[in-house]
């Protein structure tokens, strides 16, 4: 089969396409057959070994990129008995899945519904469950509430846009130019925030009446941290949830009491599916959004599998305006 793979840490260069032999399930595991592959950050992330000592999302070398994905159901192996051959699932937080083929732990495979179409399911696992977990349980927004989403035109962006308003939530917005302050004021941002052309913090203390908002989610890290913490109420939380201008070194204890004795987090996404009745009562909330036009899923562009590089390269210039796949087809 073909496969994109990383024999070293590096850039995007280092992905390479190879012919490897399918990979068999083992017992409480299933092979599926992949029709398309959701790129993310984490698999940039991976490729440059930033979680080269991580316990919960190992990197062993060489490695197959990916950790998301839908397609069909295979094979099955010893124990599997919940799910049939010629089922239709999607999965994410399995790596392996820039590939024809991926064995995944049953457990974490989704059933998908009939009317979701396979790159729908693929950007609502990864994306969608981070999403979800961030609106939902990092911090349960109601009405009532304010956020600020940093890089809300990005793939998680957009949908954690769509969520709290769902929530009743007030959201501001922060985008890096004019089209992509348009996208998120389409998801249904109150208001959006150009980071390059004026002082982020500023302006939301500005639209909050010098109070500051709730919770801030930052995906962004390095280049937003410090006047992250300083958009908050009192009290109130900054979520760090990614690292596209770069990983925080470190956040300073005292920082925190000085922004008004806030709270900080660094979550993982598996913490929030660590379970398949967790896993799927997300998916199963975020397909039924979809199914009933709640929530939009904006696909950026769909490339074939031996353009994994160039994905790569878009996501980390910031160019994309959603979601980016992997197009999978039969070698």
């Amino acid at each position: 089969m073909q496969a994109i793979q990383i024999e070293g840490f590096g850039e995007a260069d280092q992905l390479r396409l190879v012919h490897v032999e399918p990979p068999r399930p083992g017992p409480g595991e299933a092979l599926v057959r992949l029709s398309c592959a959701g790129v993310n950050f984490i698999d940039v992330y991976m490729r440059k070994g930033m979680y080269a000592r991580s316990e919960t999302y190992k990197t062993p070398l060489p490695m197959t990129v990916g950790m998301e994905g839908a397609g069909t159901v295979v094979e099955v192996g010893e124990g599997v008995q919940d799910l049939a051959v010629g089922t239709r699932v999607a999965y994410c937080l399995s790596r392996g899945s820039y590939a024809e083929f991926a064995v995944v732990p049953a457990w974490r495979l989704v059933p998908v519904p009939r009317q979701v179409p396979p790159a729908v399911a693929a950007a609502l696992m990864l994306q969608g469950c981070t999403a979800h977990y961030l609106a939902t349980s990092a911090f349960a927004l109601s009405p009532g509430h304010s956020c600020l989403v940093h890089a809300a035109a990005g793939g998680v962006g957009q949908l954690l846009v769509q969520l709290a308003k769902l929530r009743g939530a007030r959201v501001i917005a922060t985008a890096g130019s004019a089209d992509k302050a348009d996208i998120a004021m389409r998801c249904g941002a109150d208001s959006c925030i150009l980071y390059r052309e004026v002082d982020f913090r500023d302006q939301v203390l500005a639209l909050t009446e010098r109070n500051g908002v709730d919770v801030v989610y930052d995906s962004v890290g390095r280049e937003t941290i410090q006047r992250s913490i300083r958009c908050l109420k009192p009290r109130g939380l900054c979520i760090l949830y990614g690292a596209s201008s770069g990983a925080v070194p470190a956040v300073t204890p005292l920082e925190l009491a000085e922004a008004g004795s806030v709270f900080f987090t660094r979550p993982h996404l598996a913490d929030y599916i660590a379970t398949r009745d967790e896993l799927r009562q997300r998916c199963e909330q975020l397909f039924a959004h979809w199914s009933s036009g709640r929530l939009r899923v904006s696909i950026d562009r769909e490339l074939p599998l031996a353009e994994a590089a160039t994905a790569h390269r878009l996501l980390e210039g910031r160019a994309s305006r959603g979601k980016l796949l992997l197009r999978i087809e039969p070698d």
